[in-house]
């Protein structure tokens, strides 16, 4: 077992399953028979310890197990902002030292009001930066080069304020100046008043932030040091350790509490957004979906070491950092792409496609007539969701959603089994509801051959967490998908 984990986690640091495939000249069957039989042919380990050299890891001939090399230890930026669990940047700077980090370490003027720069120094045996323009720092170690030093900015605890400036791109002090000039995986883990965290503007920011592929360690549920109980509390340590690790071993970007690697060596397929249907070569047929909810699984997926591959029709969002982007149009398009992309562990259909398109599409455009509006005649799209369910390389979970205005449970369930899928993601997109294309939240039912399972309103990214949990569940127990 512990081979097995090892060797997902060394597959994903490499690049992923078809990375290491071509490094070492072999097929999909056989990383899975190395897995199983727990051992690597002599001539395979030497490859893969090479490359594990040269990301400056040394690799465990029995057990895979990755520790930096000598002179050659990982260097963590630990940037500490204000806030009572400041104090635990102490204990984090340990344990990750203990792992074999280097630390240099930022504290902003608010850190300061809990813990002072000399414990902190005491404990990694490195000078605390904490001015922008200080001279003799500037000449020792400009912040430029700083940032540039590190392979993992970590911001622990990361406040609501410190939050608020990067996602708006300000660079007023040491620390967010560092963040902006740095190149390396950028991974905050917040801690905050239960009532800041669920404000609007938090939640924008926090959103906004993970859309630029920002690492997360979501704040914990408890009683806080004011006294009011709610979601706010820092993660515990050894869960941003985990985190931080994984960062550095190039692991996701969205990486909840004992989640690391869940998905690691796993190709998901997710197609997300609407596709466009022409009409002439101006106008076209479309619905409203954002893209959104489609989006938020693939950064999902990504975050738990899977290798993903996104589909995607006309959208405005950026696509989330680490994944495969396949831009989009058509039905037809969107179909032939999730074909190329086969083999995959699961596919994701998250995109709204048009059910039909014009069959006598215009190739200019199209002039209004004395007669009246032309005559369009619609044909059906493919179906991605029933071709997927029922294709000779079919994924082992596949996953649809149904959006209803009514009678929802009774319609996915319908829809199921028609598709030949695995589940439906059943939603609600009754405009009174304020549940529509584009929205920030969503409520959706998971339907199965289980009994419905209703789950609260939430953000989309929040459902994309909650559905990447269950489907990398459902992987290693396979009789769940069922």
């Amino acid at each position: 077992m512990r081979f097995a984990r090892n060797f997902e986690h060394l597959i994903a640091l490499l690049g992923g399953s078809e990375a290491v495939q071509a490094r070492l000249g072999v097929g999909p069957s056989a990383l899975s028979n190395y897995k199983a039989r727990a051992s690597l042919p002599a001539t395979k380990f030497d490859l893969l310890a090479e490359a594990a050299r040269q990301a400056g890891w040394q690799l465990d001939p029995d057990t895979l197990a990755l520790a930096p090399l000598a002179g050659m230890r990982p260097v963590v930026l630990l940037i500490v902002t204000g806030g009572i669990a400041a104090y635990k940047g102490l204990d984090l700077a340990r344990r990750l030292m203990d792992q074999g980090c280097q630390l240099r370490a930022v504290m902003t003027r608010g850190a300061q009001q809990f813990i002072t720069p000399l414990s902190l120094s005491a404990l990694i045996g490195e000078k605390v930066y904490t001015d922008l323009f200080d001279l003799t720092d500037e000449a020792e170690m400009g912040h430029i080069n700083l940032a540039r030093s590190a392979d993992l900015v970590l911001v622990a605890p990361a406040s609501a304020h410190f939050m608020a400036k990067l996602a708006h791109g300000l660079a007023d002090d040491l620390a967010s100046t560092l963040c902006l000039a740095s190149e390396a995986p950028l991974l905050l883990a917040p801690a905050m008043n239960p009532v800041m965290w669920a404000s609007q503007a938090t939640r924008d920011n926090h959103d906004l932030l993970i859309r630029r592929g920002v690492q997360m360690v979501q704040p914990a549920d408890g009683d806080m040091a004011c006294g009011e109980t709610g979601t706010g509390r820092l993660a515990e340590v050894p869960d941003i350790v985990r985190a931080a690790l994984a960062a550095l071993a190039g692991g996701g970007r969205i990486i909840q509490p004992a989640k690391t690697a869940s998905l690691a060596g796993r190709h998901i397929l997710v197609t997300s957004g609407p596709t466009h249907e022409p009409i002439d070569q101006v106008r076209y047929i479309a619905n409203r979906s954002s893209g959104r909810q489609g989006h938020a699984i693939a950064a999902a997926c990504v975050a738990r070491g899977a290798q993903v591959t996104l589909i995607s029709g006309p959208v405005s969002l950026p696509a989330p950092h680490g994944v495969r982007l396949v831009q989009v149009e058509t039905a037809d398009e969107m179909m032939a792409a999730a074909e190329a992309a086969l083999p995959a562990d699961i596919a994701v259909c998250a995109a709204a496609v048009a059910d039909w398109r014009v069959e006598n599409a215009a190739s200019g455009k199209l002039k209004k007539q004395a007669g009246g509006p032309p005559e369009m005649r619609l044909v059906e799209n493919p179906d991605i969701l029933a071709s997927l369910s029922n294709h000779p390389r079919r994924p082992q979970l596949v996953v649809g959603f149904a959006a209803e205005t009514d009678t929802l449970i009774d319609h996915a369930r319908v829809k199921l089994a028609k598709k030949g899928c695995d589940w439906i993601l059943a939603n609600q997109v009754a405009q009174e509801q304020g549940l529509v294309f584009g929205a920030e939240h969503n409520q959706v039912v998971l339907i199965s051959n289980a009994p419905p399972e209703i789950w609260p309103e939430q953000d989309k990214q929040a459902i994309a967490e909650r559905l990447a949990d269950q489907m990398a569940d459902s992987l290693a127990r396979p009789d769940a998908a069922q």
